[in-house]
């Protein structure tokens, strides 16, 4: 089955933090709903970008992000599904729950690997 990233960005999730333990508890229970419907591959938040560590082709190291970015991935999702309709079905529970946008694209995976 095709496997699909269901991302947000950086800075999306916008409501006050006194909300954040019902964001959360609504976020695990689509996290659960998927595990027992056999989707669920793996899903995680990020650290902020300015912890991040860009490596050059040569090896150079400069910490911090893409400074000429202006988005930068947030959280994310990883679901195996049957259809991109279904990967869309999971991506707007997480919306919902994470009361955020969503985006949804396909893995594309190397058959050589």
């Amino acid at each position: 089955m095709p496997q699909y990233i269901i991302s947000f960005d950086e800075g999306a999730m916008t409501f006050p933090m006194s909300e954040l333990a019902d964001v959360s508890d609504a976020a695990h229970g689509v996290v659960r709903e998927a595990q027992a419907a056999g989707a669920w591959v793996f899903g995680a938040g990020l650290t902020d970008h300015e912890q991040a560590s860009i490596v050059s082709t040569n090896g150079d190291v400069k910490n911090g992000g893409h400074v000429a970015n202006k988005q930068y991935l947030g959280g994310f999702a990883v679901v195996d599904v049957s259809s991109r309709d279904e990967a869309v079905m999971w991506a707007a529970k997480i919306a919902v729950a994470c009361r955020c946008a969503q985006e949804v694209r396909e893995l594309l995976h190397d058959p050589d690997m």
